[in-house]
Protein backbone atom coordinates (compact mmCIF):
# COMPACT_ATOMS: atom_id res chain seq x y z
CA UNK A 1 0.00 0.00 0.00
CA UNK A 2 2.99 2.45 0.65
CA UNK A 3 4.56 1.56 -2.72
CA UNK A 4 0.96 2.30 -4.30
CA UNK A 5 0.75 6.06 -2.48
CA UNK A 6 4.79 6.27 -2.94
CA UNK A 7 4.17 5.72 -6.89
CA UNK A 8 0.88 7.98 -6.74
CA UNK A 9 2.41 10.67 -4.89
CA UNK A 10 5.93 10.78 -7.15
CA UNK A 11 3.30 10.75 -10.06
CA UNK A 12 1.53 13.54 -9.25
CA UNK A 13 4.37 15.31 -8.74
CA UNK A 14 5.86 14.45 -11.94
CA UNK A 15 2.13 15.62 -13.78
CA UNK A 16 2.05 18.91 -11.82
CA UNK A 17 5.89 19.97 -12.83
CA UNK A 18 5.76 18.91 -16.30
CA UNK A 19 2.09 21.05 -16.43
CA UNK A 20 4.28 23.89 -14.44
CA UNK A 21 6.93 23.71 -17.37
CA UNK A 22 4.18 23.98 -20.51
CA UNK A 23 2.53 26.74 -18.19
CA UNK A 24 6.04 28.30 -18.18
CA UNK A 25 6.92 27.40 -21.86
CA UNK A 26 3.67 29.04 -22.94
CA UNK A 27 4.34 31.99 -20.87
CA UNK A 28 7.52 32.51 -22.32
CA UNK A 29 5.66 32.12 -25.85
CA UNK A 30 3.74 34.76 -25.56
CA UNK A 31 6.05 37.03 -24.10
CA UNK A 32 8.08 36.28 -27.14
CA UNK A 33 5.21 37.17 -29.57
CA UNK A 34 4.52 39.84 -28.18
CA UNK A 35 7.97 41.48 -27.88
CA UNK A 36 8.20 41.40 -31.70
CA UNK A 37 8.41 44.41 -33.40
CA UNK A 38 6.95 43.94 -37.19
CA UNK A 39 6.47 45.81 -40.06
CA UNK A 40 4.17 44.88 -43.78
CA UNK A 41 5.95 46.04 -47.12
CA UNK A 42 4.81 45.50 -50.43
CA UNK A 43 1.87 45.82 -52.90
CA UNK A 44 -2.05 45.05 -53.12
CA UNK A 45 -1.39 41.67 -52.00
CA UNK A 46 -0.14 42.95 -48.80
CA UNK A 47 -2.21 45.67 -48.30
CA UNK A 48 -5.27 43.62 -48.88
CA UNK A 49 -6.86 44.92 -52.43
CA UNK A 50 -9.54 42.53 -52.88
CA UNK A 51 -10.39 41.48 -48.77
CA UNK A 52 -12.93 44.81 -48.77
CA UNK A 53 -13.13 46.49 -45.29
CA UNK A 54 -10.89 48.87 -46.27
CA UNK A 55 -9.02 51.66 -43.88
CA UNK A 56 -9.82 55.48 -45.37
CA UNK A 57 -7.32 56.55 -43.99
CA UNK A 58 -4.79 54.76 -46.05
CA UNK A 59 -6.21 56.14 -49.37
CA UNK A 60 -5.57 55.09 -52.26
CA UNK A 61 -2.89 52.16 -50.35
CA UNK A 62 -6.04 50.49 -50.11
CA UNK A 63 -5.01 48.72 -46.60
CA UNK A 64 -7.53 46.07 -44.73
CA UNK A 65 -7.74 45.08 -41.14
CA UNK A 66 -8.69 41.53 -43.33
CA UNK A 67 -5.41 41.43 -45.10
CA UNK A 68 -2.94 39.13 -43.72
CA UNK A 69 -0.35 41.28 -41.77
CA UNK A 70 -3.35 42.98 -39.98
CA UNK A 71 -4.21 39.17 -39.63
CA UNK A 72 -1.03 38.40 -37.90
CA UNK A 73 -0.57 41.34 -36.01
CA UNK A 74 -4.39 40.47 -34.12
CA UNK A 75 -3.53 37.16 -33.87
CA UNK A 76 0.01 37.48 -32.14
CA UNK A 77 -0.55 41.24 -30.14
CA UNK A 78 3.37 42.18 -31.09
CA UNK A 79 5.15 44.97 -29.43
CA UNK A 80 4.65 47.32 -32.38
CA UNK A 81 2.81 46.98 -36.02
CA UNK A 82 3.86 49.02 -38.77
CA UNK A 83 1.57 48.62 -42.18
CA UNK A 84 2.86 50.45 -44.68
CA UNK A 85 1.91 48.13 -47.64
CA UNK A 86 0.52 49.90 -50.83
CA UNK A 87 -2.03 49.19 -53.66
CA UNK A 88 0.45 49.52 -57.12
CA UNK A 89 3.82 49.49 -55.14
CA UNK A 90 6.40 48.69 -57.20
CA UNK A 91 9.85 47.45 -55.80
CA UNK A 92 11.09 51.33 -56.09
CA UNK A 93 7.72 52.57 -53.75
CA UNK A 94 8.69 50.23 -51.61
CA UNK A 95 12.13 51.63 -51.61
CA UNK A 96 11.11 55.66 -51.48
CA UNK A 97 8.00 55.40 -49.44
CA UNK A 98 7.92 52.25 -46.95
CA UNK A 99 10.97 51.68 -45.69
CA UNK A 100 10.53 54.60 -42.67
CA UNK A 101 9.50 52.20 -40.11
CA UNK A 102 12.09 50.00 -40.19
CA UNK A 103 15.36 49.85 -37.55
CA UNK A 104 17.41 47.76 -35.71
CA UNK A 105 15.19 46.65 -33.70
CA UNK A 106 13.00 45.69 -35.86
CA UNK A 107 12.27 41.74 -36.20
CA UNK A 108 9.83 40.73 -38.57
CA UNK A 109 9.42 42.44 -42.01
CA UNK A 110 6.63 40.67 -44.63
CA UNK A 111 6.52 41.81 -48.79
CA UNK A 112 5.32 41.00 -51.37
CA UNK A 113 6.38 42.82 -54.28
CA UNK A 114 7.60 42.24 -58.12
CA UNK A 115 4.42 41.92 -59.66
CA UNK A 116 3.76 45.37 -60.80
CA UNK A 117 7.12 45.57 -61.91
CA UNK A 118 6.73 42.63 -64.37
CA UNK A 119 3.44 44.23 -65.40
CA UNK A 120 0.98 41.95 -64.18
CA UNK A 121 -1.90 44.21 -64.20
CA UNK A 122 -1.15 44.96 -68.52
CA UNK A 123 -0.61 41.26 -69.05
CA UNK A 124 -4.38 40.75 -67.82
CA UNK A 125 -6.20 43.62 -69.60
CA UNK A 126 -4.11 42.16 -72.84
CA UNK A 127 -5.46 38.58 -72.18
CA UNK A 128 -9.30 39.50 -71.29
CA UNK A 129 -8.99 42.62 -73.92
CA UNK A 130 -7.35 41.25 -76.99
CA UNK A 131 -6.68 37.50 -78.92
CA UNK A 132 -4.83 34.87 -77.65
CA UNK A 133 -2.12 35.28 -79.55
CA UNK A 134 -1.54 38.83 -78.00
CA UNK A 135 -2.00 37.68 -74.51
CA UNK A 136 0.93 34.79 -74.41
CA UNK A 137 2.86 37.31 -76.68
CA UNK A 138 2.74 39.96 -73.44
CA UNK A 139 2.94 37.03 -70.87
CA UNK A 140 6.55 36.14 -72.62
CA UNK A 141 7.11 40.07 -72.29
CA UNK A 142 6.80 39.84 -69.10
CA UNK A 143 8.76 36.60 -68.16
CA UNK A 144 11.66 38.29 -70.29
CA UNK A 145 11.37 41.21 -67.26
CA UNK A 146 11.93 38.77 -64.99
CA UNK A 147 14.60 37.11 -66.27
CA UNK A 148 16.35 40.35 -67.25
CA UNK A 149 15.23 42.91 -64.91
CA UNK A 150 13.82 42.27 -62.02
CA UNK A 151 16.34 40.48 -60.12
CA UNK A 152 18.05 43.58 -59.76
CA UNK A 153 15.26 45.51 -58.56
CA UNK A 154 14.41 43.35 -56.07
CA UNK A 155 18.08 42.76 -54.75
CA UNK A 156 17.78 46.57 -54.57
CA UNK A 157 14.90 46.41 -52.05
CA UNK A 158 16.30 43.16 -49.99
CA UNK A 159 19.59 45.11 -49.36
CA UNK A 160 17.72 48.41 -48.22
CA UNK A 161 15.46 46.25 -46.33
CA UNK A 162 18.75 44.62 -44.54
CA UNK A 163 20.20 47.83 -44.05
CA UNK A 164 17.62 49.33 -42.35
CA UNK A 165 17.03 46.25 -40.36
CA UNK A 166 19.57 44.07 -39.48
CA UNK A 167 18.50 41.87 -37.42
CA UNK A 168 14.71 41.42 -38.86
CA UNK A 169 13.78 37.82 -40.15
CA UNK A 170 12.34 38.61 -43.50
CA UNK A 171 9.57 36.73 -44.79
CA UNK A 172 9.07 37.29 -49.15
CA UNK A 173 6.01 36.35 -50.04
CA UNK A 174 5.12 34.91 -53.53
CA UNK A 175 1.99 35.27 -55.66
CA UNK A 176 -1.02 32.88 -56.31
CA UNK A 177 -1.81 30.77 -59.30
CA UNK A 178 -4.52 32.33 -60.62
CA UNK A 179 -6.76 29.41 -62.65
CA UNK A 180 -7.64 25.98 -62.43
CA UNK A 181 -7.13 24.50 -65.42
CA UNK A 182 -10.31 22.31 -66.65
CA UNK A 183 -12.09 23.91 -64.45
CA UNK A 184 -15.74 25.26 -64.23
CA UNK A 185 -15.25 28.42 -66.31
CA UNK A 186 -17.46 28.19 -69.35
CA UNK A 187 -16.28 31.60 -70.77
CA UNK A 188 -13.28 33.80 -70.50
CA UNK A 189 -10.07 32.94 -70.97
CA UNK A 190 -8.97 30.34 -73.25
CA UNK A 191 -7.10 26.93 -71.52
CA UNK A 192 -4.23 28.41 -73.00
CA UNK A 193 -4.27 31.79 -71.86
CA UNK A 194 -4.70 30.25 -68.36
CA UNK A 195 -2.37 28.03 -68.48
CA UNK A 196 0.18 30.86 -69.64
CA UNK A 197 -0.34 33.08 -66.52
CA UNK A 198 -0.40 30.59 -64.77
CA UNK A 199 2.95 29.60 -65.30
CA UNK A 200 3.69 33.13 -65.80
CA UNK A 201 2.92 33.04 -61.87
CA UNK A 202 5.69 30.11 -61.14
CA UNK A 203 8.13 32.11 -63.13
CA UNK A 204 7.53 34.87 -60.88
CA UNK A 205 7.67 33.10 -57.53
CA UNK A 206 10.82 31.05 -58.78
CA UNK A 207 12.96 34.05 -59.70
CA UNK A 208 11.61 35.92 -56.43
CA UNK A 209 12.46 32.67 -54.13
CA UNK A 210 15.86 32.56 -55.71
CA UNK A 211 17.06 36.33 -54.59
CA UNK A 212 15.05 36.28 -51.02
CA UNK A 213 17.63 33.44 -50.57
CA UNK A 214 20.37 34.54 -51.59
CA UNK A 215 19.72 37.36 -49.33
CA UNK A 216 19.09 35.08 -46.37
CA UNK A 217 15.31 35.75 -46.77
CA UNK A 218 12.21 33.03 -46.38
CA UNK A 219 10.23 32.54 -49.29
CA UNK A 220 6.76 31.85 -48.25
CA UNK A 221 5.21 29.94 -51.00
CA UNK A 222 1.02 30.57 -50.99
CA UNK A 223 0.54 28.32 -54.70
CA UNK A 224 -0.27 25.09 -52.25
CA UNK A 225 -2.92 26.98 -50.31
CA UNK A 226 -4.69 28.30 -53.43
CA UNK A 227 -4.65 25.10 -54.47
CA UNK A 228 -8.37 24.38 -55.08
CA UNK A 229 -9.48 27.65 -54.71
CA UNK A 230 -8.21 29.36 -57.81
CA UNK A 231 -10.62 30.87 -60.36
CA UNK A 232 -12.64 28.45 -62.07
CA UNK A 233 -12.24 26.29 -59.10
CA UNK A 234 -15.68 26.55 -57.97
CA UNK A 235 -14.78 27.86 -54.54
CA UNK A 236 -12.02 30.64 -55.62
CA UNK A 237 -10.10 32.62 -52.73
CA UNK A 238 -9.62 34.99 -56.00
CA UNK A 239 -11.79 37.63 -57.98
CA UNK A 240 -11.83 37.61 -61.66
CA UNK A 241 -12.70 40.07 -63.60
CA UNK A 242 -14.69 42.75 -61.18
CA UNK A 243 -16.66 44.71 -63.02
CA UNK A 244 -18.40 46.65 -60.53
CA UNK A 245 -14.47 47.82 -59.13
CA UNK A 246 -11.85 46.97 -61.48
CA UNK A 247 -9.03 47.14 -59.35
CA UNK A 248 -10.08 43.91 -57.36
CA UNK A 249 -9.74 42.17 -60.31
CA UNK A 250 -7.08 39.22 -59.71
CA UNK A 251 -6.91 39.87 -55.74
CA UNK A 252 -7.36 37.34 -52.96
CA UNK A 253 -10.83 37.75 -51.29
CA UNK A 254 -10.66 37.97 -47.48
CA UNK A 255 -10.94 34.43 -47.36
CA UNK A 256 -8.01 34.39 -50.05
CA UNK A 257 -5.83 36.22 -46.96
CA UNK A 258 -7.04 34.15 -44.14
CA UNK A 259 -6.67 31.51 -45.82
CA UNK A 260 -3.98 31.51 -48.57
CA UNK A 261 -1.58 34.32 -47.22
CA UNK A 262 -1.82 34.21 -43.21
CA UNK A 263 -1.27 30.46 -43.27
CA UNK A 264 2.14 30.82 -45.54
CA UNK A 265 3.23 33.84 -43.59
CA UNK A 266 2.29 32.56 -40.11
CA UNK A 267 4.67 29.14 -41.23
CA UNK A 268 7.78 31.28 -42.37
CA UNK A 269 7.64 33.77 -39.41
Amino acid sequence: MKTFRATALASSLLLGAALTLAAAGTAQADSSAAAVDYVALGDSYSSGVGAGNYDSSSGSCKRTPRAYPALWAAANAPASFAFTACSGARTNDVTAGQLGPLSSATDLVSITVGGNDAGFADVMTTCVLQSEANCIARVNQAKSYVDTTLPGRLDSVYSAIRTKAPSARVVVLGYPRFYKLGGSCLAGLTENERRAINGAADHLNAATAKRAADHGFTFGDVVPNFTGHEICSGSSWLHSVNWLNIGESYHPTAQGQSGGYLPAFRNAA
